[in-house]
């Protein structure tokens, strides 16, 4: 929520800054368009996006992990299981290495 509030702030003044170099005299539209990418979009798209990255990474595991369906229909067609075919499913396979 503060992100948000933080991107919107910064959004406002860079279109304000924006602004005032189109409407300057010696202003462009071309520098505005430029102010606009470059002080706005650019740097708030990356920050956006390296904020996201803790939010991305615990969706990504928490698909990753056995047994937890998002689709309750498709839970509720599959065939029965034993309970050992369950708990062996549930329980992550670790690689072992031997020192000869």
């Amino acid at each position: 929520m503060t992100l948000a509030i933080v991107a919107l702030a910064w959004m406002y003044v860079v279109v304000m800054m924006a602004l005032a170099e189109a409407l300057a005299p010696n202003g462009t539209i071309l520098g505005a368009m430029f102010t606009l990418l470059l002080y706005g979009v650019a740097p708030l798209a990356l920050v956006l996006y390296l904020m996201g990255t803790p939010m991305r990474r615990r969706r990504r595991t928490e698909r990753e992990i056995p047994g937890q369906e998002a689709d309750p229909a498709a839970q509720a067609e599959a065939p029965p299981q034993s309970r050992s075919q369950t708990a062996a499913a549930a329980r992550p396979v670790t690689p072992s290495r031997r020192n000869e």
